[in-house]
């Protein structure tokens, strides 16, 4: 596992608690793990994402990461409907410990109030987090 230094964390991000990162994108949201929760991981060898049209409250679950580590809960850093998912990642689920923020990204969400992401933090108070857990 690397330093906290040696991750990083796009600025123009907002991250959740429990690791998720999210971006507005016009009037969606694409959702994803933070490099953080990728080498927290491991090697990812599968992962479990909702079917477009699910809906989701902020927290709730809503798919899995495998490692060969561990299973790791995927968790709702907001609220909305699921509009797509990363069909990608069923076959090369990897790509999340190679680019968890471009190429990994989970699944895109209609929000049902954009303002829940400003109650994420950004990438400074993030690191601070992380440092104080650590």
């Amino acid at each position: 596992m690397k330093e906290i230094s040696e991750l990083s964390f796009p600025d123009n991000l907002r991250y959740a608690k429990d690791h998720e990162w999210v971006i507005a994108d016009g009037d969606t949201v694409k959702i994803g793990i933070s490099d953080y929760a990728q080498d927290q991981l491991g090697d990812v060898v599968f992962v479990e994402l909702p079917a477009v049209g699910d809906t989701f409250n902020a927290g709730d679950e809503f798919g899995t990461v495998e490692s060969v580590k561990a299973v790791s809960e995927l968790y709702m850093p907001i609220s909305g409907e699921v509009i797509a998912i990363n069909d990608q990642l069923e076959d090369l689920p990897e790509t999340l410990n190679t680019d968890p923020y471009d190429g990994g990204w989970l699944i895109k969400v209609k929000p049902a109030d954009t303002d829940e992401i400003n109650t994420l933090m950004d990438s400074a108070a993030y690191v601070d987090m992380l440092e104080s857990d650590a």
